[in-house]
């Protein structure tokens, strides 16, 4: 069994593929549906196009219209950050 965090980053690339398409790579919809069904507690679900369009267009840095596996990461290391100072707060 590996350790909690090699766990935890196991879970991260296996929910990535659960919901990405052939190339393995989010389009917009299925990054909605992962954030909405899988990230709802961190993040608010989205309910907005406006919204969507923002952090979709902030996460796709080479403009291919899809978020490959590193844009993705990038989603996560921000949501880390954001939420470890929140609970270092406490």
């Amino acid at each position: 069994m590996p350790p909690n965090l090699e766990s935890s980053m196991i879970t991260i690339i296996q929910t990535f593929h659960k919901y990405s398409g052939q190339k393995y790579k989010l389009k917009k919809a299925e990054l909605k549906q992962l954030i909405n069904n899988e990230m709802n507690h961190f993040i608010m679900k989205i309910k907005e196009n406006d919204t969507l369009d923002e952090l979709f267009a902030d996460l796709d840095q080479n403009k291919d219209l899809e978020i490959d596996f590193k844009e993705f990461i990038a989603l996560i290391a921000m949501v880390t950050s954001a939420c470890h100072e929140l609970f270092t707060l406490k």
